[in-house]
């Protein structure tokens, strides 16, 4: 009988601990450069012990929140307009398609040139990388909406939000959801990311503090709560999917 997943992962993670933990201590890695797992979790109860710890977490958690929603309202609104009049989604086509591989890092030097070390540089990163995995998802969407049914809505007179409430909004929530659970991670990597590198405040800067201080152990555990962090996010983002397309035969096949 196969055991169940939950203890496979947990099995896989004990794991990764233990192999951390005797690596150094067995000489096979440096303990300044890796230090053993035992010694991340005393300085990570150090650091959850200060008020500069709790701070730093809330200034990511409201930067990814807001990045996320901006991102979220954005993709759904312009993915649907777009989406349902076919000759604005073939004119921005080949702009989408330009626009959307450009890597948010790219526009670090123009965040900064704007608005400094303020929170709104790595909301500007944060908000460009995840609007395109929304959008995206929304127009693929809009794409899949059954052409009868459209046709039968027009034929009907409903007026256009009537049509999307009725007839997009249906076929397109999965997609939304997915874009949402797509964005939410790419918005945490690029809110840690320009924490880092453009010094605003969060837990990447006071990694970025960390690594520059020699306090390595401290380094590895806000690595390891910004990890911790990730796992939060995509289990929420599921949980979220699962409860809001219960009706949806791809979340039933799942049910045991």
């Amino acid at each position: 009988m196969r055991p169940p997943a939950w203890l496979l992962g947990v099995t896989g993670a004990a794991g990764l601990v233990a192999v951390v933990e005797l690596a150094p201590r067995a000489g096979l890695v440096d303990e300044r450069y890796l230090p053993p797992f035992s010694a991340m979790v005393a300085a990570l109860a150090e650091q959850a012990a200060t008020a500069e710890f709790w701070q730093s977490l809330l200034e990511t958690l409201r930067g990814w929140a807001i990045g996320l929603a901006i991102a979220m309202a954005a993709g759904v609104v312009l993915g649907i307009v777009i989406g349902g009049l076919p000759l604005v989604r073939a004119a921005l086509d080949s702009t989408i398609e330009f626009l959307r591989p450009i890597p948010s890092v790219a526009l670090i030097p123009l965040a900064v040139l704007l608005f400094g070390t303020d929170m709104r540089s790595t909301l500007l990163l944060v908000v460009y990388a995840s609007f395109w995995q929304v959008l995206v998802q929304v127009l693929y969407g809009v794409r899949d909406v059954d052409p009868v049914a459209r046709q039968t809505a027009r034929s009907y007179r409903f007026r256009r939000l009537t049509r999307v409430r009725t007839v997009v909004w249906p076929t397109a929530l999965p997609y939304v959801l997915t874009g949402f659970r797509l964005g939410a991670a790419v918005a945490l990597v690029l809110e840690i990311t320009g924490e880092l590198i453009i010094g605003s405040p969060g837990l990447g800067k006071q990694i970025a503090v960390s690594q520059t201080s020699g306090a390595v152990a401290s380094m590895y555990a806000l690595v390891i709560v910004v990890g911790l962090i990730g796992v939060a996010v995509n289990v929420v983002a599921r949980a979220t999917e699962r409860r809001a397309l219960r009706w949806h035969p791809s979340i039933r096949l799942e049910a045991p």
